[in-house]
């Protein structure tokens, strides 16, 4: 499967709502394994396919290299706990920048699985953050929204410098 090209901020597509997925087939699987192929080359720990300009609801993590990477299509987040911490987070849309943001600690999700079976998954720490962080983006909030309006500049500043130089 080939990698597919990365929607790069400030892509309108990356602040619109992802629509539901509807229709499990072999569509759907070769999206998943195209989104697969890309986060590698990337690299990347997870991809949306609004990533990729595909407006549906479905997303893979692959937190480390020795992980397969996992399909969660149109997933929500079903319970959140009070408790809160900071992570470094960043986007394969915005590359080369990164900064902490603040999530639930722990998150249950719902999901579907390439065959359309209802899912759950509780999650903490890290994988939390990164169901949040990508279920954002299926929500059409680009993570640099959860950012103060001075943290979003300075960031937005140094992403210039970056892509300047590269």
């Amino acid at each position: 499967m080939p990698a597919l090209p990365i929607v790069r901020y400030p892509d309108p597509r990356l602040n619109t709502m992802a629509a539901p997925v509807e229709v499990f087939n072999a569509s759907l699987r070769a999206l998943a394994a195209d989104l697969a192929d890309t986060m590698r080359e990337a690299p990347a720990i997870g991809i949306t396919a609004p990533h990729v300009g595909v407006l549906q609801r479905l997303v893979l993590l692959r937190l480390t290299p020795e992980e397969t990477p996992h399909a969660y299509v149109n997933p929500s987040i079903v319970w959140a706990s009070d408790e809160r911490l900071r992570h470094t987070e960043g986007s394969v849309s915005l590359p080369g920048v990164t900064e902490e943001v603040e999530r639930h600690a722990r998150v249950r999700i719902s999901y579907r699985d390439l065959d359309g079976n209802e899912q759950t998954e509780d999650a903490d720490g890290f994988r939390a953050v990164c169901h949040q962080h990508e279920i954002d983006q299926l929500d059409g909030v680009f993570w640099i929204q959860r950012l103060s309006r001075l943290k979003r500049d300075r960031l937005l500043k140094r992403y210039a410098r970056v892509a300047r130089t590269s």
